[in-house]
């Protein structure tokens, strides 16, 4: 296996990177290809970053689909799913047009945002008042949610927080939203594997990089089991968000310097 050229840092970072990923998955509980697109564009082109990762988290998913199996509330992801593909599409789209700078500023964008969301809890407060009302967001605020979802998750394979919107203002139990999150992520990530291909993404050199850092993915998950019983998950989503936060920031400012 012949590996690309990729800068000397590049290798520390996606090690950080990945084993987070799968510490989030595997130990608390989130699904957290979002940290690891950001992290790894400070090294490599932001289509380059998602490309490697995405073999990656497809890995991941089976672990999380089979583990949650039968739980999901097929109702919510006949409604979620409309919208995430139509997501994808656009998310590809811009993939294909757009120069890498404007990339690295989207990407860099979603980071933060990722990050002031998690500290602020918007999402939560957001689909909290949601779920206040008398009726429960209908079929086009799904529709929507999913759009979001899926442009963000192509780009940066961050779709949680627009998914978070609309599931927690569902009323289901928390067994139902995180099995539901598990099988919309799956189908959405393999989907991807397609426009993924054909933009060139998913070169040789890139899934020879997937391939090498492939051991780390069991070694994340377990890592997060082990860690789950021994640090706080406030303690753990601090740190990784400061690390998200910062990295979005540096993306912004490569970006328009």
């Amino acid at each position: 296996m012949t590996l690309p050229e990729t800068p000397l840092a590049f290798y520390p970072v996606a090690v950080v990177a990945i084993l987070l990923t799968g510490i989030s998955k595997g130990g608390f509980g989130a699904a957290a290809g979002g940290l690891a697109v950001p992290i790894l564009s400070l090294v490599v082109a932001p289509p380059e970053a998602a490309g490697i990762m995405l073999p990656i988290l497809c890995a991941m998913d089976i672990f999380s689909v089979y583990a949650w199996r039968g739980r999901w509330s097929i109702r919510h992801l006949r409604i979620l799913l409309p919208g995430v593909l139509t997501g994808i599409a656009l998310g590809s789209l811009a993939f294909g047009i757009l120069p890498v700078n404007a990339i690295r500023l989207i990407v860099g964008l979603i980071a933060v945002f990722f990050s002031v969301n998690k500290y602020f809890a918007l999402t939560e407060r957001l689909a909290a008042r949601l779920s206040m009302s008398e009726q429960t967001p209908g079929p086009v605020t799904g529709a929507i949610c999913g759009l979001f979802s899926g442009f963000t998750s192509t780009l940066a394979h961050a779709g949680g927080p627009p998914f978070a919107v609309y599931i927690y203002s569902q009323r289901l139990d928390k067994s139902a939203i995180v099995a539901t999150s598990a099988l919309l992520f799956c189908i959405a990530n393999y989907v991807k594997l397609a426009p993924y291909y054909f933009l060139g993404q998913l070169s040789l050199s890139n899934l020879s990089l997937s391939l090498l850092f492939a051991p780390l993915v069991p070694l994340g998950i377990w890592l997060g089991i082990w860690l789950h019983k021994r640090i706080s998950e406030k303690t753990f989503f601090q740190i990784s968000y400061l690390l998200l936060f910062l990295s979005g920031v540096k993306l912004i400012w490569d970006a328009l310097a």
